[in-house]
């Protein structure tokens, strides 16, 4: 079985949600007595461009529902989680998301709702980039068959989940603990990051938000719908880039 790393969405080329420290003030409090005047600021999160424009996604997400899902929804969650942070006196060693993720306890509820909902919603606006490969290929497409049955199955699978999470949630294509390629779905902004908190674990490669905002007002109540047009805007390649090591 091949090692397999958690995706960094933070100090990555291009990642774009880390504010770094002012250089001259450090981090932390205990720094600051080494610049006079120096008032330090805590590395902070902030929100990955889209990269693309808010109608390159229809008619399968409406150019309405993405500035208000981006421009809003995802906006507030890091506006929410940086309060948080500062909170709690910034990011403890610079971690990065998952590292902050990965860590967290169930009591870290700001944290976990907050930060949640910044990780999944930027893998989410990765995972539908327009272009790449529009189903799995080489390795991942292999493994996807002996792991499913078949992409059929998969695909199934993963609709399923996605449409039977109670309320408000997430289903998941992700690599678990023992490197095994699993789905799953989880409440809330939860994701398998949050090993401090699930039980089911691991590196999240496919996300598909099923909040009601991601879809309500192209699609209603009909989730299912929703889920079948994002199946057909999956970039493939994006997919496969979180499962390298």
């Amino acid at each position: 079985m091949k090692k397999r790393t958690f995706i960094k969405l933070a100090g990555t080329a291009g990642a774009g949600i880390l504010i770094a420290p002012l250089a001259s003030c450090g981090t932390n409090t205990a720094d600051a007595p080494k610049v006079k005047g120096c008032r330090p600021r805590p590395f902070l999160f902030e929100q990955e461009p889209l990269g693309y424009d808010f109608s390159a996604l229809a008619p399968a997400i409406d150019p309405v529902t993405m500035e208000i899902h981006y421009g809003k929804h995802h906006a507030g969650y890091v506006t929410k989680l940086n309060r948080a942070l500062l909170a709690a006196g910034g990011v403890k060693d610079n971690q990065s998301l998952v590292e902050l993720l990965q860590t967290l306890k169930p009591e870290d509820t700001a944290l976990r709702n907050n930060g949640g909902g910044h990780y999944n919603h930027t893998l989410y606006w990765r995972t539908l980039t327009p272009g790449g490969a529009t189903a799995p290929e080489g390795d991942l497409k292999n493994e996807l068959m002996d792991t499913f049955g078949s992409l059929d199955a998969f695909q199934t699978e993963f609709a399923t989940a996605a449409a039977t999470r109670f309320g408000s949630g997430w289903a998941w294509l992700m690599r678990d603990v023992s490197g095994a390629l699993r789905v799953t779905s989880t409440p809330d902004q939860d994701n398998p990051l949050m090993a401090g908190i699930l039980e089911s674990t691991g590196t999240p490669l496919l996300g598909i938000d099923v909040w009601e905002h991601a879809y309500y007002l192209n699609y209603q109540n009909d989730r299912k719908a929703y889920i079948a047009a994002f199946m057909e805007r999956i970039n493939w390649d994006v997919v496969a880039a979180n499962d390298r090591t």
